[in-house]
């Protein structure tokens, strides 16, 4: 397996015996650094992911010809008049009276334009109980949200003078209001909440201040500095809010964990009575080695995000990418040199209730040890079993259903936003997401391109894909028509879908497509939904194949054992099959749902199954790599691979437990959040940490590397000529073979 006498020559060994050396400069390089990239990144600004940049397909086209022709598409807003009862219909005096006054209102605003009345557009429902006052918001269309008050105001008071109706106003500037006002603080509490948990159960872990504060700014600089880096790097790839949410959950969940893999390490050394110098030096070149693999893996694992072709999930893979390298780097760098500068002062401010509580884990290793006591006495027993209970736990992802979320789907009937969409659906079945035709001709005014848009108009309402009214939207100097279908299905996504698939196959081909020089994409938000789905689908393999093929290369390379390649990829994947089983059994078949709100939600968003696969794997390769690296330093320091085992799981066992309680607490926190995309990715996340750190990595894996034994470290004779990346030394041939701290003056460092 190897011998005493090797040169140490890992590169996290190098990296720490320098910042040892020399503390104040590894300390004052990082700092630099940080600012640096803040300051660069604030003076570059943010270059975010746009309409064209996010879409694709057809809504990717028209999206373009859209911002070519420069032309700003107004911000849409609807109010919706209703009969509450059976009485009136839209031809009664009240109700008309009723309808004049919104119009007055909404217009005396002066935030509003193009009002247009019912009576004029003909948007009555066919049972004349309700009726549409249709109008735009001046000013930007992305800044909509913030001037729709007044607009909303108004309605609420003509609302008070009609009691028998239903007065109420819905589109995009007013949901973006009310999502704002109701979700966006709730988020915002939910990831600030994150630091203040991650400290409190590293507190408990350490028993000391000053050891727990460590991890979380450690955490915390990586993350700020990612930050101003994404600034940068957003002129190249366009990044998102939403890359910036996971990006702070993964830098904090690999920050703190890096963080706390080493400094236990260090703990644990002087524990066993080593001066506090050579105990950092053997954290440099055993727990920091770890650290460097564990971050180069998950790299890996992010970056098959960048093989999907859709920008959001470009973004999301390149910043969570970049946090975890800059994660990485720090804890093998600045850390040992903050260590060596406290010295005995890291264990400053203890919480003298956990004054005795060891540093390989306590309480937790006693209980570990009794659970691989019985683990190793029954090895295949215990594989099978807990192979048979992850497999059980998987089992409802066969039968997994995605789909872009409804309005009433990702928020529930609580926001009264909500009940007005579903009754303007009901009520004009597509008409509050009907599809667009973006027209593009050389003379939208030909009179070879005003027929066939007539026709349109007409077969669109004949195949039955809309009722109409199908609207028409010219733009004479851009040489540009929008043509509004409200389609059959409405908010039901399948029967929508078809009426799409008619409009797109039948309809266009029929009329539009006729006429030479034409070009008619369709768009909106079913159309956006299925082309989405589609890039989607078809990027699965690529990334699946991407991440499986280079993490088993990486865990080779770093390890030097088919066995251990091939193992850790299926035990991977039983984790994240485990994580995607309770996801459809949780939200799709409700069972237990109301212990996290998610009743009727009856699908998985779309986007999930694929962002959690390449999260989970690169999060799960952190724990393993730790724990196998323990093993396989203790089978080359003599031991039996059955006492390896026991060493690694059991000294371990302390700094796992604590990195996946801090995980499964900040995941759990956005489980919590109103939104079921959001309680979907919380969720997902969090049982999948908390089933990788204890049945895969307690129970499954010491058990199937005790049946393997000897066979865990086979490596085929034509391998060998690969490179070697395996210097983790023993820690007696690293304090026997480094050299000893001393700092830019040539003293000894004191510790």
């Amino acid at each position: 397996m190897g011998n005493g006498d090797s040169r140490v020559r890992g590169l996290a060994a190098r990296a720490g015996g320098w910042s040892a050396r020399h503390r104040w400069a590894a300390v004052g390089i990082w700092v630099l650094f940080v600012v640096l990239a803040m300051g660069l990144g604030s003076a570059a600004g943010r270059v975010d992911v746009g309409d064209s940049d996010q879409l694709k397909g057809e809504t990717s086209t028209a999206a373009r010809i859209v911002e070519d022709a420069g032309i700003e598409e107004p911000a849409s807003e609807t109010v919706l008049v209703q009969a509450k009862g059976d009485g009136l219909t839209a031809t009664d005096e009240e109700f008309r009276s009723a309808v004049t006054a919104v119009v007055t209102a909404v217009g005396k605003t002066g935030e509003v334009t193009a009002v247009t009345s019912p009576y004029e557009s003909d948007t009555i429902s066919e049972d004349g109980r309700s009726a549409l006052v249709q109008f735009d918001m001046r000013g930007d269309s992305d800044t909509a949200g913030e001037r729709v008050e007044p607009v909303l105001e108004a309605v609420a008071e003509v609302q008070k003078d009609h009691g028998s109706l239903r007065i109420e106003e819905i589109g995009g500037a007013s949901m973006m209001k009310t999502f704002d006002d109701a979700f966006g603080d709730d988020f915002k509490k939910a990831e600030y909440s994150a630091v203040p948990v991650a400290l409190g159960i590293l507190l408990i872990a350490f028993g000391a201040l000053v050891a727990a504060l460590l991890p979380v700014a450690l955490a915390i600089t990586a993350i700020m500095a990612t930050m101003g880096l994404m600034g940068l790097v957003s002129h190249l790839q366009p990044m998102s809010e939403t890359a910036n949410s996971v990006m702070l959950l993964v830098g904090l969940a690999v920050g703190v964990d890096y963080c706390l893999f080493y400094l236990r390490r260090e703990r644990e050394e002087r524990a066993a009575g080593r001066d506090a110098q050579t105990a950092l030096r053997i954290a440099a070149a055993t727990s920091g080695r770890a650290i460097v693999v564990s971050g180069v893996t998950v790299c890996v694992a992010m970056a098959g995000m960048l093989f999907t072709g859709l920008a959001e999930f470009e973004a999301m893979g390149l910043a969570s990418l970049m946090v975890v390298a800059v994660a990485m780097v720090g804890s093998v760098t600045v850390l040992p040199a903050l260590l060596s500068l406290l010295g005995e002062r890291v264990e400053k401010g203890r919480l003298p209730f956990l004054r005795r509580r060891r540093a390989n884990g306590g309480n937790d290793s006693r209980f570990w040890t009794a659970v691989l006591k019985r683990v190793l006495a029954r090895p295949l027993t215990a594989a099978l079993v807990a192979t048979g209970a992850l497999l059980a736990v998987a089992a409802p992802a066969i039968g997994m259903k995605t789909q872009n979320l409804t309005l009433d789907q990702e928020f529930g009937d609580s926001l009264p936003i909500v009940q007005t969409y579903n009754r303007v659906n009901e009520a004009f079945p597509g008409g509050s997401e009907p599809a667009e035709v973006v027209v593009r001709a050389d003379d939208i005014n030909a009179p070879e391109v005003k027929a066939a848009l007539a026709d349109f108009r007409e077969q669109a309402v004949a195949s039955g894909a809309s009722r109409g009214p199908v609207e028409i939207k010219l733009h004479d100097e851009q040489n540009i028509a929008f043509v509004h279908v409200p389609l059959v299905g409405g908010s039901d996504q399948d029967k929508a879908g078809a009426s799409l698939d008619t409009l797109r196959d039948e309809v266009r081909p029929a009329t539009l497509g006729r006429v030479d020089g034409v070009e008619a994409p369709i768009t909106g938000q079913v159309a956006g939904s299925k082309d989405f789905n589609d890039q989607l689908v078809g990027s699965v393999v690529p990334v699946f194949v991407f991440v499986i093929v280079f993490a088993f290369l990486l865990m080779l390379l770093s390890f030097r054992s088919l066995t251990v390649a091939i193992t850790s990829i299926v035990l991977n994947l039983l984790s994240v099959g485990a994580a995607y089983g309770i996801l459809v059994a949780v939200f799709q078949h409700g069972w237990g749902a109301s212990l996290v709100g998610a009743e009727g939600v009856g699908a998985i968003i779309t986007w999930l199954p694929l962002f959690l696969f390449v999260i989970l794997f690169g999060l799960s390769m952190d724990y393993h790599v730790f724990v196998v690296s323990r093993i396989r330093e203790a089978r080359m320091r003599g031991r039996t691979t059955r006492d390896a085992i026991q060493h690694g799981v059991v000294t371990t066992a302390g700094v796992v437990t604590s990195a996946a309680v801090i995980m499964v607490a900040v995941f759990g926190i956005f489980g919590t959040l109103s939104m079921q995309s959001m309680k979907q990715m919380g969720v997902g996340l969090a049982a999948a940490v908390l089933i990788d750190a204890t049945i895969i990595r307690g129970v499954l894996l010491p058990a199937v590397m005790a049946l393997l034994g000897e066979r865990n470290w086979y490596l085929p004779k034509w391998l060998h000529r690969m490179p070697d990346l395996t210097h983790d030394e023993s820690p007696d041939a690293v304090a026997a073979a480094a050299p000893e701290a001393r700092d830019d003056k040539g003293e000894p460092v004191p510790v």
